[in-house]
C-alpha cells in the first residue's frame, strides 16, 4: 500500500554526532570523509495468523499502523539490536470495533476501508465515505479525496460527491496504483492490465501477460513496475509497450514492488531488495534485516523503510552517518561491550540474538584479536591524542603482557587466560594449563597468527604512541618474545617442552614445504618481519644476523618472493601434510602476511630489500583485490599510496554493518549473481557481495561465502574487523 511520512529519531539513539564534512575518492590519494547512508534494522516479531489480509502504511507524524486480519496492530517496543513485536493498537477506541480490511496512506494521513466505508481518524474525521463492497479490501486514493476499492470480484469508485460507480472485473483483482500522470487507477489481476479512468467512468484493458503479481507507478519515467512470479518488467504508459522480462535478481519471485523516487522496492518470498539507479542492488534478508523471510507489503517514512513480513516487520533505517561517526559509535561499543581482562572478545549468547544474554567468550586468538584492535588504539592516539584511546591502550597492553607473565615458560605467549575453575566451561578444554597463581589457568599451544600479531602491535605502540611506559613496554615484549624464538632454534616451545603445531620457522620444518605450499612462503615472510622489527627497536645484532642467515643461506628472501601465481596444490606426489596444508587457499594466512608486512616494509634493512619487500607485497595485495577487503587495501596504501583502491576500502568500511550479531545469512540461492567454477582460492562469485549481504567476519574469513549458519548466537567484535582498518586508514592519511 501506498506510504508517505515516517520517523524514527534513532540517530539520537545510537548517540552519534553530525560532523560538517565533504569528501571524494579515486584510486589513490586520499578521501575527505563525507556523510553517507548507514543502514540498520528494527525488528518487531509476531506471528501472522492470517497473511493472506494484510496491509500496511505509515503517516507523516511517525506512525506506523498494519491491518492484519481484522486487527489494527503497531510495532512496540523495539529498537536497535533489541526486538520488538506487534500489539494491538488501541490508540482511538472506537477502532476497536471496526472491521478494518484495509490500511493506507493518504495525503501523509492514515486512511482505513472497513466492510461500509472509507474514513479516516484525520481531518477531524470528516472523511466518511459509504460503499457498497463489504469484503472490500484493496484501496488506492486518487487526486481529491476519491478512492478505488474492489473485493476481487468487483471495483467501487467512490468520492465526496456521493457519485459512487461499481463495476464486475473481468478477472480476479490484486491490487489498485493509482495514477497521478494520468490520472486514473491502474488495476491488475494475475492475467491482466486494466486502467479505471474516473472521468470516463469506464475499466480499460491495457495488457495481458500470465504471473503478474504487483505494480506500481514510476513518476520520475511515468512507468509501471509490474512484478511477476519469475522477474519483474516495466510498462511504457506512453507508447503502451511491456519491457522483457527482468530476472536476474537476488530473487525473482516477487509479492510487492513500490517506487521510492529514483529507487524501486521489491519485496520477495525470500526477502527484499532495492534496485539504485546506477543499476546496483541491496539485499536484506533474514535475521540482520527481517523476521521472517516472505515480505508481504513495503511502506516508506522518513529515512525508514517499512517491511512486512509473514513473521513481523522490519524497520530498515537509514541515516546519515560520517566514517568517523561510525568509528566513534563502534569505539564506545567495544569498549563498553567486547573487553575481557582487556582482550578484544566477542559475546558468546544463549538466546539467539539475545545481547542480554551474552558472555564475554574467550578464544583460541585473544592474542590476535586484541593485537588488531590494540594497534587500532594506537593509530586512534598517535591522530586524535584522546585520552580514552590511551586509557585503552594501557588496558590492553597489560592483557598481552600477561599472556607472558602468566604461565612459566620463559618467554612464551599464552593464547588466553582466566580465573581457575572454568576450564571446562572455556573453548577447547584441554589446551588449557593450570598457572602457578592457583587463581588463575591459561591457554597453550600458541600459533604463528599469534606471534605475528604480537609484533605488529608492539611494533605500531612503540613507533607511534608518545608515552615513555607504552614504548618501553612493547619494545620488551617484542623483545622477550623474539628471544624465546631464537634462543629455541625459531620455535615456539610450550609447557611440555615442544614446538606448538604452527609456532615454527626453522628452516628444517619451512623448507620442508615444496614451493607451491603456502606455508613456506608464508613463514619466511612473517619471520622476516619480526627479526626486522625486534632488531630496528632493540638493536640488539643477534635478530638482524638470524635474518640475514635466513635470507641468504637458507632461502627465506626467494621464498618470501616467491610470486602468489605459484601458490597452489603440493600434488599428488608429496607428503600428505603438505597436500592437507595446501588444498585451498588458507585466508587466516591472509591475515598474517598483511599484519607481517608493517615489519617487512617499514623495517627493512636496506633499500634494496625495501624494493623487494614492496614487489611481493604488491603482488600478494593483487590477489587479494577481488575480495574488496577494507584492510587488505588500506595496507595496500601503506607501500603504494598513490596507487591502491583506495574507493573499494572506503566502500568496505561505509558497507559494513553496525550490527554485528553474527546472524544466518544466505546468498547461494540469488539470480543476479555469476558462479565460478571450484578454484584454489576459492572465490565463488565473480564479485564479491557487501559486508551489508554476507556474514559478520573477521579479516581471516573468504568474502565470498555465500552462507553462514551463526544462528544469531554470537556479537563480534568491531575492534579487529573495522576499527583497524579506519584508525590505520587515518593514520596513513588516506581518510581524512
Amino acid at each position: 500500500m501506498k506510504t508517505n511520512f515516517s520517523a524514527f529519531s534513532l540517530v539520537l539513539i545510537i548517540g552519534l554526532i553530525s560532523l560538517d564534512s565533504f569528501g571524494q575518492s579515486g584510486s589513490g590519494g586520499s578521501y575527505i570523509d563525507r556523510p553517507f547512508i548507514q543502514e540498520y534494522s528494527i525488528v518487531h516479531a509476531k506471528s501472522l495468523s492470517n497473511p493472506n489480509q494484510y496491509s500496511l502504511a505509515s503517516n507523516q507524524h511517525g506512525s506506523v499502523q498494519l491491518v492484519e486480519d481484522h486487527q489494527l496492530l503497531k510495532p512496540f517496543g523495539g529498537q536497535f539490536q533489541h526486538w520488538g513485536t506487534l500489539v494491538k493498537d488501541l490508540s482511538y477506541l472506537p477502532m476497536a470495533d471496526k472491521q478494518v480490511q484495509a490500511i493506507a496512506s493518504y495525503q501523509g494521513e492514515f486512511i482505513y476501508l472497513d466492510n461500509k466505508a472509507v474514513f479516516s481518524n484525520a481531518w477531524a474525521g470528516s472523511l466518511y465515505l459509504e460503499h457498497r463492497l463489504p469484503a472490500a479490501y484493496i484501496i488506492d486514493g486518487g487526486n481529491d479525496f476519491d478512492f478505488l476499492i474492489s473485493d476481487g470480484k468487483q471495483v467501487q469508485y467512490v468520492n465526496r460527491d456521493g457519485k459512487e460507480l461499481i463495476l464486475p472485473a473481468p478477472n480476479k483483482i490484486i491490487a489498485i496504483e493509482f495514477d497521478p500522470v494520468q490520472n486514473g487507477f491502474w488495476v491488475l489481476s494475475s492475467e491482466k492490465l486494466f486502467l479505471f479512468d474516473p472521468q470516463e467512468k469506464n475499466l480499460t484493458e491495457e495488457l495481458s501477460t500470465p504471473k503478474m503479481t504487483s505494480l506500481s507507478f514510476h513518476p520520475e519515467q511515468n512507468r509501471l513496475i509490474v512484478g511477476t512470479e519469475s522477474g519483474y518488467f516495466t510498462y511504457d504508459i506512453k507508447a503502451k509497450i511491456a519491457s522483457e522480462l527482468h530476472a536476474k535478481l537476488p530473487w525473482d519471485e516477487i509479492n510487492v514492488v513500490e517506487a521510492q523516487g529514483d529507487k524501486i522496492w521489491f519485496g520477495t518470498s525470500k526477502g527484499a531488495f532495492v534496485l539504485l539507479p546506477n543499476g546496483d542492488s541491496h539485499y536484506y534478508y533474514l535475521e540482520r534485516w527481517l523476521p521472517g523471510e516472505e515480505v508481504l507489503d513495503i511502506a516508506f517514512g522518513n529515512g525508514e523503510v517499512y517491511l512486512l513480513t509473514d513473521q513481523g516487520l522490519g524497520t530498515v533505517v537509514q541515516t546519515e552517518m560520517t566514517l568517523a561517526e561510525k568509528a566513534k559509535l563502534f569505539d564506545r561499543y567495544t569498549k563498553k561491550n567486547h573487553l575481557r581482562h582487556g582482550f578484544n572478545a566477542s559475546l558468546k549468547l544463549a538466546e539467539p540474538g539475545k545481547l542480554e544474554t551474552g558472555v564475554l567468550d574467550d578464544s583460541d586468538n585473544d592474542g590476535l584479536w586484541t593485537s588488531m584492535y590494540l594497534a587500532s588504539q594506537g593509530f586512534r592516539y598517535a591522530m586524535t591524542q584522546d585520552p580514552e584511546a590511551m586509557d585503552q591502550i594501557r588496558q590492553s597492553l597489560l592483557a598481552m603482557e600477561r599472556l607472558f607473565t602468566i604461565n612459566p615458560v620463559a618467554g612464551f605467549p599464552s593464547r588466553s587466560f582466566e580465573r581457575s575453575g572454568y576450564i571446562e566451561k572455556l573453548s577447547d578444554p584441554e589446551r588449557w594449563q593450570h598457572a602457578p597463581n592457583p587463581e588463575w589457568d591459561w591457554k597453550s599451544t600458541t600459533s604463528s597468527d599469534e606471534a605475528i600479531g604480537h609484533m605488529f602491535v608492539y611494533a605500531v605502540l612503540a613507533e607511534l604512541v608518545e608515552d615513555d611506559w607504552v614504548k618501553n613496554k612493547s619494545i620488551e615484549l617484542m623483545d622477550t618474545l623474539m628471544t624465546h624464538i631464537l634462543d629455541h632454534d625459531l620455535y615456539l616451545i610450550d609447557f611440555d617442552g615442544k614446538p606448538t603445531q604452527w609456532g615454527k620457522w626453522n628452516p628444517e620444518y619451512v623448507n620442508q614445504f615444496p614451493i607451491q605450499v603456502g606455508d613456506r612462503k608464508l613463514n619466511s615472510s612473517n619471520i622476516i618481519s619480526m627479526l626486522q622489527t625486534a632488531y630496528h627497536f632493540t638493536g640488539k645484532e643477534r635478530f638482524k644476523e638470524k635474518a640475514f642467515e635466513l635470507m641468504e643461506k637458507e632461502g627465506y628472501l626467494e621464498n618470501l618472493m616467491r610470486p602468489m601465481s605459484i601458490i597452489g596444490q603440493a600434488g599428488d606426489g608429496s607428503d600428505s601434510y603438505s597436500q592437507m596444508l595446501s588444498e585451498s587457499w588458507n585466508h587466516s594466512d591472509d591475515e598474517m602476511y598483511f599484519l607481517g608486512y608493517w615489519g617487512l616494509y617499514k623495517y627493512a634493512f636496506n633499500e634494496e630489500l625495501k624494493a623487494n619487500y614492496k614487489t611481493a607485497i604488491l603482488d600478494h595485495w593483487n590477489a587479494e583485490r577481488p575480495e574488496k577487503d577494507g584492510l587488505w587495501n588500506i595496507f595496500g596504501a601503506l607501500v603504494q599510496p598513490e596507487k591502491f583502491d583506495l574507493n573499494e576500502a572506503i566502500w568496505f568500511l561505509q558497507e559494513h554493518p553496525i550490527d554485528l550479531i553474527n546472524w544466518n545469512v544466505k546468498n547461494s540461492h540469488r539470480k543476479d549473481i555469476q558462479a565460478l567454477e571450484p578454484n584454489f582460492r576459492r572465490q565463488s562469485i565473480s564479485q564479491v557481495l557487501s559486508p551489508s549481504e554476507t556474514r559478520i567476519a573477521r579479516h581471516n574469513a573468504n568474502r565470498f561465502n555465500l552462507d553462514g549458519n551463526g544462528n544469531g548466537r554470537s556479537v563480534y567484535s568491531a575492534g579487529d574487523i573495522w576499527l583497524l582498518p579506519y584508525w590505520m586508514g587515518r593514520y596513513l592519511k588516506v581518510i581524512q
